[in-house]
């Protein structure tokens, strides 16, 4: 009898991996940005991240608790939708704006769904197109030095050439967490190593920009690598459209994904009256997931055989 085999339930693979450690991956490798931001923008970029971590945190925690439901704070996904809505916020913005954001993001996109894993759009990105909708003056007024001025792809598209180096370090205008291509791509590699993320998404959303951009902008190498640098694409396409909860399950549904994702980011920007779009691109491809992981679902072996036959 001790030599007959065991029957269990699946998964019979188990990852050592949980939701609170994965979680705290995804805030280590934010930190180079966030780091970054506070640096160039001061002191007030480091209270609109504390201030929206915060009101994430509370947020969930209240509503949980006004429900009766388990507590969820201690996962660090409330943490991780504070910190990359921080991130996406200009470092001058009135901190009740993101605080805003933050309860928006939590209760009406994350806890109104059933929480975690539920959500059927990015909480955080929602939250953002949410406050760009609602307060475009504050959500697009940028300052370096104390000086307002446009984003570099706020230049491009005025036919405008920029400085790709001042781009990649991060001298530049814009949002806290997007300026600095070398603190993103660190994080990203942390990511990477750590086995939290894949490249097939990020990698095939770049690529599919780059491709656009080419293609229906300027046949110019300069012109390319500044629309992969400016705007968000780079910490959309390794720490927003790799979310879990909101991205594709199968290899060939997160390339298709990727690429829908290029393609609406090239057509918001270059079609479009706004220079960004990766956040609306994001939101909807969100959306279209369900249908991609139709597609793609490999299909089962043999089939089913009812009991009448």
């Amino acid at each position: 009898m001790n030599k007959l085999l065991n029957v269990s339930a699946s998964p019979h693979v188990r990852s050592q991996d949980t939701t609170q450690s994965i979680m705290l991956d995804v805030a280590v490798a934010m930190l180079p940005a966030a780091a970054f931001g506070v640096f160039q923008f001061g002191a007030h970029a480091l209270l609109v991240l504390a201030v929206t971590i915060f009101a994430c945190v509370v947020s969930e925690y209240l509503f949980e608790k006004f429900l009766d439901k388990p507590v969820t704070i201690y996962d660090f996904s409330a943490v991780v939708t504070g910190m990359i809505l921080a991130l996406n916020m200009p470092a001058n913005i009135p901190v009740w704006i993101p605080a805003l954001g933050g309860v928006f993001a939590i209760v009406i996109v994350k806890q109104l769904y059933g929480g975690l894993g539920q959500n059927f759009m990015n909480p955080a990105l929602a939250a953002r197109c949410f406050l760009l909708i609602s307060f475009a003056g504050q959500m697009s007024s940028f300052t370096l030095d104390g000086w307002s001025g446009a984003t570099p792809l706020a230049v491009i598209k005025e036919g405008r050439s920029v400085d790709l180096a001042t781009m990649f370090i991060g001298k530049i205008p814009g949002t806290i967490g997007e300026v600095s291509v070398i603190a993103l791509l660190i994080g990203a590699a942390y990511l990477v190593i750590r086995k939290v993320i894949s490249l097939r998404i990020p990698a095939t959303y770049i690529l599919t920009v780059a491709v656009f951009a080419f293609i229906f902008g300027k046949q110019d190498f300069n012109y390319v690598l500044a629309h992969i640098f400016g705007g968000g694409l780079i910490f959309g396409a390794f720490f927003m459209a790799t979310d879990y909860a909101t991205s594709p399950i199968t290899p060939v549904g997160q390339i298709l994904f990727g690429i829908l994702l290029g393609v609406l980011t090239g057509l918001f920007r270059l079609f479009g009256g706004s220079a960004e779009g990766v956040s609306y691109a994001i939101i909807l491809g969100n959306l279209l997931v369900p249908l991609i992981e139709k597609a793609t679902l490999p299909k089962a072996f043999g089939k089913g055989v009812s009991n009448n036959e």
